[in-house]
């Protein structure tokens, strides 16, 4: 039916408004009687055989939502009921910021993907603390952070440590981003060196806690070999607890989309199916390279159930989705939940 009905008319609109005008709308349906009860009939998989266990945390099933979707976490309550086993909130930065200007999310329909350039738009920690306060445990909810958009180089881990210190009480897990093309002096924040600078900082507080939460890093899918190498290294020396692979891509290559078309859009991070070879390609180097010496939750392209069972057969112990979710609609997460038990 989404894909039929409801995805054509959302598609006649511009994406960032009608992205706004669905959380509306879930909201609104999930406070009439019965809804809710009805979307978990409709889109849960409850088994045993789906969970999974990974850095002291126990997944109801292996499909996530990304970052980036409720970058303010005000819809992961609701969201909850369309399936996922964990749901990531963010990119919260210590200040609100408005972002890049308008226009900047972009279809491309024929390659089934998106371009953005955000610029990690949200309301700020404040806001994103007084909504996890509202959390009714439903599921594991991930923390992704990032420095504010006008953050001078020499204060980025303070940045860090800010949303770090902030959330800590709130989220089960942290993704460090470094890795958004759509955010200014992007080569530092993929500097190796700077890299463990910032993961040893912000485990030092880490360590401070009385209960101690996950860390992982969210890398690019244009890294190569050697920068691969690297980030294996990183973790080793750091002993991070795992690797998010991978974020949006700035390579345009292969696309459908026509060049005027790409030109009249402009620079942005792409996701989507075209991304979907080049984070399973990192995926499985991570694995092989390391001997699968840390966990690995894969992103990028999943659209079906096929891609999803790739990324896992590729080396990642769970996945995330967000742009598939876009144009396969909710059922996605429950038929790649459905080919998993499947495939045991």
């Amino acid at each position: 039916m989404y894909k039929v009905f409801i995805r054509p008319i959302f598609f006649l609109f511009d994406p960032e408004r009608i992205h706004y005008f669905t959380f509306s709308l879930v909201k609104f349906l999930s406070k009439v009687p019965l809804m809710s009860s009805l979307f978990r009939g409709m889109y849960q998989v409850n088994d045993k055989r789906l969970e999974r266990t990974l850095f002291g945390l126990t997944f109801k099933n292996p499909v996530g939502l990304a970052a980036g979707f409720d970058k303010n976490a005000v819809l992961y309550n609701e969201l909850a009921d369309f399936g996922f086993g964990f749901i990531e909130i963010g990119t919260v930065t210590p200040k609100g910021q408005v972002g890049n200007p308008k226009k900047r999310l972009f279809r491309l329909k024929d390659d089934k993907g998106i371009i953005n350039r955000m610029g990690f738009n949200n309301e700020g920690l404040e806001a994103a603390i007084e909504q996890l306060k509202k959390n009714k445990g439903k599921l594991i909810i991930g923390g992704n952070i990032g420095k504010n958009t006008l953050t001078k180089p020499e204060n980025y881990t303070e940045d860090y440590v800010t949303c770090f210190k902030g959330l800590h009480p709130y989220v089960d897990y942290f993704v460090l981003n470094v890795s958004c093309p759509n955010v200014s002096s992007h080569a530092k924040l993929e500097d190796a060196d700077y890299l463990k600078e910032l993961i040893t900082e912000v485990q030092k507080l880490n360590n401070q806690e009385e209960e101690q939460k996950p860390i992982l890093l969210k890398i690019a899918p244009d890294l190569n070999n050697q920068q691969l190498d690297e980030i294996i290294e990183l973790v080793a020396a750091t002993k991070i607890d795992g690797v998010i692979a991978s974020n949006t891509s700035v390579n345009r290559e292969g696309l459908k989309a026509s060049e005027e078309r790409l030109q009249e859009i402009g620079n942005g991070g792409l996701s989507g199916q075209p991304v979907k070879e080049r984070s399973t390609r990192v995926i499985k180097y991570l694995a092989d390279n390391s001997k699968k010496a840390f966990p690995i939750i894969g992103v990028g392209g999943i659209h079906s159930e096929k891609d999803a069972l790739e990324k896992l057969k590729a080396g990642a112990d769970l996945v995330q989705i967000y742009t598939g979710f876009i144009y396969e609609g909710p059922s996605l997460v429950k038929r790649i939940n459905k080919a998993i038990l499947a495939e045991n």
